[in-house]
């Protein structure tokens, strides 16, 4: 495993493999996919990420790219398909909760690992981060593979099982690769049921899922009823944030705590503080419609309340 003392303002970036898609609402379409939309935050909290992923050359990746390049963005690992679309996933609304129809053989499925590999080799990243969704091809597969052969520090894996596109195969080798992995308590009870993780509680399962995959940290979401941390040495609970504001939707709200509990580990933050500060980012997301907010101002007031420089 990897060592976790890193600062990003005197190393690389951190570099993210996934999907980029659009989001489908009822009423519009919105850019996302949990590795475009940890991206976006780390941008606004001052980092310079690079996100690697494949699109295609119609009007949504041109939209894409546009965005990324009005938001300050590299494009660089953002790979062109003449073949395939853009990915696409409709959002089904219930109230505030949802659910996902997402699109096969897109764009994304087909990343290009020796182009993959170059990139990452030149780049240097301070942290790698990658999901389970854009495993479910093999070229994308064997992509990330090379993405992260050719990484040399600490890998987050973000769980986000969307049925059927995972399977044992792909999360026994995520969790291998990985140094912190983060899930939801759904996901987490899936996780301890195909690997037979015993224990009577989650966190007891948690223990032995660190132990058996030699992992660092495991970071479990649990929606309204807050999160916590579990590394070799203790456990942390962060509990739920509260509102008199009306949640809009709660899309994204995992991929708004992914990533600020990077800029944690990367800015050297006490565990407990950025547990308390990843749930109160998640709980200012679910204010908004989407993911990501359209405007920096939240970003803004973050990181000047973090002592981070503007």
């Amino acid at each position: 495993m990897h060592e976790l003392s890193i600062r990003p303002m005197s190393g690389g970036p951190v570099a993210l493999f996934g999907e980029v898609l659009a989001d489908v609402f009822p009423d519009r379409q919105v850019l996302g996919g949990a590795p475009f939309n940890v991206a976006r935050h780390l941008q606004g909290f001052g980092l310079r990420p690079l996100m690697i992923s494949r699109i295609g050359e119609d009007d949504l990746g041109a939209s894409l790219l546009s965005e990324m390049t009005r938001l300050g963005m590299q494009t660089r690992g953002i790979q062109r398909d003449a073949d395939r679309p853009t990915g696409k996933v409709e959002v089904i609304m219930d109230g505030a909760a949802h659910r996902f129809m997402i699109l096969p053989d897109q764009a994304y499925d087909h990343v290009c690992p020796d182009t993959t590999a170059a990139l990452v080799a030149d780049a240097q990243p301070s942290l790698a981060y990658f999901g389970t969704l854009a495993q479910r091809d093999r070229q994308s597969r064997v992509a990330l593979e090379y993405f992260l052969q050719s990484h040399r520090g600490p890998v987050f894996l973000d769980i986000n099982l969307r049925a059927p596109w995972y399977d044992r195969a792909i999360l026994a080798g995520s969790l291998a690769a990985a140094d912190i992995v983060k899930l939801n308590d759904e996901e987490l009870a899936i996780v301890a049921d195909m690997f037979d993780l015993p224990g009577d509680t989650p966190e007891r399962q948690a223990a032995v899922l660190l132990e058996r995959f030699d992992l660092r940290q495991v970071l479990v979401t649990c929606g309204e009823a807050g999160s916590w941390w579990l590394d070799g040495a203790q456990l942390l609970r962060a509990g739920p944030v509260r509102s008199s504001a009306p949640v809009i939707d709660t899309v994204g709200a995992g991929d708004a705590y992914a990533s600020v509990f990077i800029v944690g580990l990367l800015c050297g933050w006490d565990p407990a503080v950025t547990l308390h500060r990843a749930s109160e980012y998640a709980a200012a997301i679910c204010l908004v419609r989407g993911a990501v907010p359209d405007t920096p101002e939240l970003q803004l007031a973050c990181r000047r309340a973090w002592g981070m420089a503007d």
